[in-house]
């Protein structure tokens, strides 16, 4: 019998160097015929605190991309990069705002959700697990604490090129994960779009037996979520997709 229900289509913002992103979306949906993801890329080569980093994150180019995702009727817009974790959330909110201004589109980001899944599991004890330098992962850490989060458990290799984030191994993210759990963390974070961590999660959390969160997971949770979607019909990829 041939399916004719509509197709959902979740628009995604991509950082241009992220190697990880669009093949791991693509995985998380393989079988989700009725949902598709489309991604507008946007320059993002390094990561830091310098003005030449942090203009990477202008709304202007951003605006103009999720325009052209809305040209392809998406049901959602995400700003799938964790630059607001270090940017701060009124910042995201912000650009989510005026994502949908411009299209008429409900929006959001990677950093807001997984502030919004903290909130609906009831977590405050998040394990911070990142590629990034010290300075900016002390910047998240700020910026979460300022919101009710505690991530004082945490781990980050000290990267700052975008591209490199995703040569980092899975046996390394895997122990960092490990390190934050041995610290009381109450839920892992894996924060970076261009980490491969989404495939290790179901094992780690049945290793730990707390929930382990990767970025690429949590935003396309984040985008059914605003699309209307039932986030359960994701099965095998962790707890992420079920029901709060």
């Amino acid at each position: 019998m041939v399916d004719t229900r509509p197709t959902a289509r979740l628009g995604m913002l991509t950082p241009s160097s992220n190697s990880i992103l669009e093949p791991m979306t693509a995985r998380l949906l393989a079988g989700q015929p009725g949902i598709t993801a489309h991604f507008a890329r946007l320059r993002v080569t390094q990561i830091g605190l310098s003005t030449a980093a942090l203009d990477q994150f202008d709304q202007a180019p951003m605006l103009a991309a999720s325009e052209l995702l809305a040209d392809a009727r998406v049901a959602a817009i995400l700003w799938n990069g964790t630059a607001g974790a270090w940017l701060g959330f009124a910042n995201d909110m912000a650009l989510s705002k005026a994502i949908t201004r411009r299209t008429g589109v409900p929006a959001s980001t990677s950093a807001l959700a997984f502030r919004d899944l903290f909130q609906r599991r009831g977590i405050g004890r998040v394990g911070l697990v990142t590629p990034y330098t010290g300075d900016v992962q002390a910047r998240i850490q700020a910026n979460w604490q300022a919101d009710g989060l505690d991530c004082s458990a945490e781990r980050h290799l000290g990267l700052s090129e975008n591209f490199a984030f995703a040569e980092a191994e899975e046996a390394e993210i895997a122990g960092m994960v490990r390190a934050v759990a041995a610290e009381g963390a109450e839920a892992a974070a894996i924060v970076c779009t261009n980490l491969a961590g989404a495939a290790l999660a179901p094992a780690l959390e049945a290793e730990l037996e707390i929930p382990v969160y990767d970025s690429v997971t949590v935003s396309l949770w984040k985008a059914m979520d605003l699309a209307g979607l039932d986030t359960a019909a994701i099965t095998g990829w962790g707890s992420v997709f079920a029901p709060a």
